[in-house]
């Protein structure tokens, strides 16, 4: 498997400059789990052929990394722990609320991601993210955290299901 953070060399420095941009953001008001996501999500962009941050200024591509990881997780939703509301988290970046979303409208469109996206979830949310382990099985969708083992090792290795319930890996627990 590609490691999440791998770029191509004539993007290491714009791949540096926006995850330095996102690392501060998320040290300061975030966590962990979101300063991953968001280099996760910059490397993955970098890949992109021709890469779309080739073009245009670093806080806005930093900030629409994060706001995209935020709206996948909910940040917006006072509910939820972290939260920031949007404007708050365009101002860190120093760029306009409609730059930022602009941005993540771009991302979104690009990698087809919707808010509960289990390729983008935290770690720490992935147990309550339905659509990650929603699996057909005989023509039904069922929740594969309530199928019987054989099952869930099945999906687990057709890549269907994040992990085997009970058995969630120990680097994916932790959030702060």
């Amino acid at each position: 498997m590609e490691n999440s953070e791998s770029v191509p060399k004539e993007m290491r420095a714009t791949y540096d400059a926006i995850v330095a941009l996102t690392d501060k953001v998320c040290r300061e008001h975030l966590n962990a789990e979101y300063a991953l996501m968001c280099r996760k999500l910059a490397a993955a962009l970098a890949r992109k052929r021709p890469s779309p941050l080739a073009r245009g200024k670093t806080e806005a591509w930093a900030c629409g990394i994060a706001y995209t990881i935020g709206m996948v997780n909910f940040l917006f939703d006072k509910t939820q722990k972290p939260h920031m509301r949007a404007d708050e988290l365009c101002k860190a970046f120093g760029v306009s609320t409609s730059t930022g979303s602009n941005k993540s409208q771009v991302i979104r469109k690009m990698f087809k991601m919707i808010q509960f996206d289990p390729h983008w979830t935290l770690p720490s949310l992935m147990d309550q993210n339905p659509l990650a382990w929603m699996i057909m099985v005989n023509g039904f969708i069922i929740d594969a955290r309530s199928a019987p083992r054989e099952i869930q090792e099945i999906a687990f290795r057709k890549g269907l299901i994040p992990y085997i319930p009970g058995e969630r890996p120990q680097d994916d627990q932790s959030g702060n």
